[in-house]
C-alpha cells in the first residue's frame, strides 16, 4: 500500500476529487428540480423524469468545461515549467493528461446518455399528460401556454409540439450525434489504423460546442443561471482558440532542411532548421505538411540534443500520411529540398525530468527508441563540455526491436557512446542491452557460429543482442541492488501492455523506506 501511494497517490486524490464534483453536482441538481416548490406542478406533468434531465446536464456543464484543459499542450508545457518547484510528483500528473481527457469523455457520454433518455420520457409523459392520462390536474397543466409576456409558469420545457421543433431539441440531436461520431472514432482500432478518420471526425468538437452553447440558451434555465452552459465553456473555448492561434502563428514560420535520410525498414530521418526553435531532451513537435493535408498534424518525438543547431525527427512509415511523405521524399531528385513542412511545438513529456533522477531506466520498443535518442545524444555533449549540472549517476537502457534493421537506426550513436565511456573510465556510467523480439532458428545458428566474436553480430557493439524479451523481475532486482539507496526514474515509449507491466515493476521493487531504492514510472503520451 505504500509502494502504491508513492507511484499513484496523487493521481487517486485527483481523480476521487473529480469524482467527488460530478456526484455533488447530480445529486444537488437532481434535489433542485424533484424537491423545489417552484416545481410542483411541473413534475405533476412529468414526474421523475425532469430531476433526471436536469441533473445530468449540470454534471455535462463541469465536464464539457474540462474536455478542452488536457489538450492544450501549450499551456500544459507552461504548466510544466512552472511546477518545477513542486516536485517530480505534481509534473507526472501532467503527463496524463489524454487519460484524464477520455475519463472525463467517458463521463460526457455517459451523461448524455441519461440526460437524452429522461427528455425522450419528458416528451412522451407529457403527451399522456395532454391525453389526461394522469388525471384532471396534469391535463389541465399541460394546456397552459409559457409564451405568456410574464413567461413566470415555467410548466411545460419540454417542447409542446415536438421534440425536433426547437432550438434546444434541435441542438440536442446535433451536439448527440456528433459526440458519437467522435467517440466511436476514437476505438483504438479505428485511431491505429485510420488516423485520418480519427483526426477529421473528432474536429467535430467545433459544432459540438456551437451547439452546446445554444443548447443551454433556455428559459429554462433562468430559473439556475449555473445551468447556463456558456458560462462554464468560455474560458476554455478562449484557451483553446489562442491554441489554435498559436499553432497558425507557428504554421507561418519557415522551416528549412538540414539533411534528410532514408534509414533501413523506410524510416524517414528528417533534420530541420527554424530560426528561433528551442528544445529540450524528450520534447515531441507537432508536423504538418501541406502538400498532403493542410489539416492534418502528425506528433513525433525529437531525436535530435538540444546541444544541436538543428532538430531532428524519425518517422516510421505507418498509415497513409507517413507511406505518402516518405514517397514524396524518395522521388525527390538529387540535391532538392523536401516539401513544406510546417512545425507546432516544442511539447514536454515525462522525459524531460530523465535529469532529475540520480538513476534512469530507459525502455524503448521499435520507434519508442526516439525520446532515448536525444537523452543519448544530450549525454554526450554534456560529458563532451564537462557540464558540472549532470545530477545523473547511472543509465541504464533497454532496446527492443522485432527486426534486425531497426538496430541500425541509432547503433552508430551507441558506438560513440560505449568508446567516450571507456576513454573516461566510466564503463558504469552507460549499461545499455538491446533484444531482438522478433527472430527464428537462422538468426540463433548464426549468433552460435559467431558467439566468439568480440563485436555483437548483429549491431557491432561490444554489448551482445539477447534474444526474446527481458526479465523484468531481474533487471529491475539487478538495479536495486547496485542503487540501494537511490531514486529510480522509469521511463517508457512503448506499448501499453509493456507499460503496463513496469509500472507493476516499479510498484513492487519500490521500497517504502525513503533511505532505500525507490522507482518511478513515467510514459510518453501523445
Amino acid at each position: 500500500m505504500g509502494n502504491w501511494i508513492i507511484n499513484h497517490g496523487l493521481s487517486a486524490f485527483i481523480l476521487v476529487v473529480w469524482m467527488g464534483i460530478n456526484i455533488f453536482l447530480f445529486v444537488y441538481y437532481y434535489l433542485f428540480y424533484d424537491q423545489g416548490p417552484q416545481f410542483e406542478y411541473t413534475r405533476e406533468l412529468l414526474g421523475s423524469a425532469l430531476p433526471w434531465a436536469r441533473a445530468p446536464a449540470a454534471v455535462l456543464n463541469f465536464n464539457c468545461m474540462l474536455i478542452l484543459l488536457p489538450v492544450c499542450r501549450n499551456l500544459l508545457s507552461l504548466l510544466r515549467g512552472s511546477f518545477i518547484c513542486c516536485g517530480r510528483t505534481m509534473r507526472k500528473q501532467l503527463d496524463k493528461n489524454l487519460t484524464f481527457h477520455k475519463l472525463v469523455a467517458y463521463m460526457i457520454a455517459l451523461m448524455t446518455a441519461v440526460h437524452t433518455v429522461a427528455h425522450l420520457l419528458n416528451a412522451e409523459w407529457y403527451t399522456n399528460s395532454f391525453q389526461g392520462q394522469y388525471g384532471p390536474l396534469a391535463g389541465n397543466l399541460s394546456m397552459l401556454d409559457d409564451s405568456s409576456e410574464l413567461k413566470t409558469t415555467y410548466l411545460n420545457p419540454t417542447p409542446t409540439l415536438l421534440v425536433f421543433t426547437t432550438i434546444a431539441g434541435l441542438t440536442g440531436v446535433v451536439i448527440t450525434l456528433a459526440l458519437i461520431l467522435m467517440i466511436t472514432s476514437s476505438m483504438e482500432v479505428i485511431r491505429r489504423s485510420y488516423y485520418e478518420v480519427f483526426w477529421y471526425t473528432h474536429h467535430l468538437f467545433i459544432i459540438f460546442f456551437a451547439g452546446l452553447v445554444f443548447h443551454g440558451l433556455t428559459d429554462f434555465n433562468c430559473l439556475n443561471p449555473l445551468l447556463q452552459t456558456w458560462m462554464w465553456v468560455i474560458g476554455p473555448m478562449i484557451i483553446y482558440l489562442c491554441e489554435r492561434l498559436l499553432r497558425f502563428i507557428r504554421y507561418m514560420q519557415p522551416v528549412s532542411y538540414r539533411k534528410i535520410v532514408i534509414r533501413p525498414s523506410k524510416v524517414l530521418e528528417l533534420q530541420l532548421v527554424k530560426p528561433g526553435f528551442k528544445m529540450a531532451v524528450g520534447q515531441y513537435v507537432f508536423l504538418n505538411c501541406p502538400a498532403i493535408s493542410q489539416l492534418e498534424w502528425h506528433p513525433f518525438t525529437m531525436t535530435s540534443a538540444p546541444e544541436e543547431d538543428f532538430f531532428s525527427v524519425h518517422i516510421r512509415s505507418v498509415g497513409d500520411w507517413t507511406e505518402d511523405l516518405i514517397k514524396m521524399v524518395e522521388n525527390l531528385p538529387e540535391g532538392g529540398q523536401g516539401p513544406k513542412m510546417a512545425v507546432d511545438g516544442p511539447f514536454g513529456t515525462a522525459s524531460e525530468d530523465v535529469f532529475d533522477y540520480e538513476v534512469s531506466m530507459l525502455v524503448g520498443a521499435g520507434i519508442g527508441v526516439t525520446p532515448f535518442a536525444s537523452i543519448l545524444k544530450s549525454i554526450w555533449y554534456k560529458f563532451k563540455d564537462s557540464d558540472p549540472k549532470l545530477r545523473t549517476k547511472r543509465i541504464y537502457f533497454y532496446w527492443l526491436c522485432r527486426e534486425t534493421y531497426a538496430f541500425e537506426w541509432f547503433a552508430d550513436l551507441l558506438q560513440v557512446l560505449e568508446k567516450e565511456m571507456e576513454e573516461r573510465g566510466m564503463r558504469d556510467f552507460l549499461t545499455y542491452k538491446l533484444y531482438l523480439t522478433g527472430w527464428d532458428q537462422s538468426h540463433v545458428n548464426h549468433a552460435m557460429v559467431h558467439f566468439d566474436k568480440d563485436t555483437d553480430i548483429i549491431t557491432g557493439l561490444k554489448q551482445k543482442t539477447s534474444y526474446g524479451r527481458p526479465n523484468w523481475d531481474k533487471e529491475f532486482e539487478q538495479v536495486r541492488q547496485e542503487n540501494p539507496s537511490s531514486v529510480v526514474g522509469t521511463f517508457l515509449c512503448g506499448p501499453q501492455a509493456l507499460a503496463k507491466d513496469l509500472e507493476k515493476k516499479c510498484v513492487k521493487y519500490s521500497d517504502v523506506d525513503p533511505r532505500k531504492t525507490k522507482f518511478y514510472f513515467n510514459k510518453e503520451n501523445f
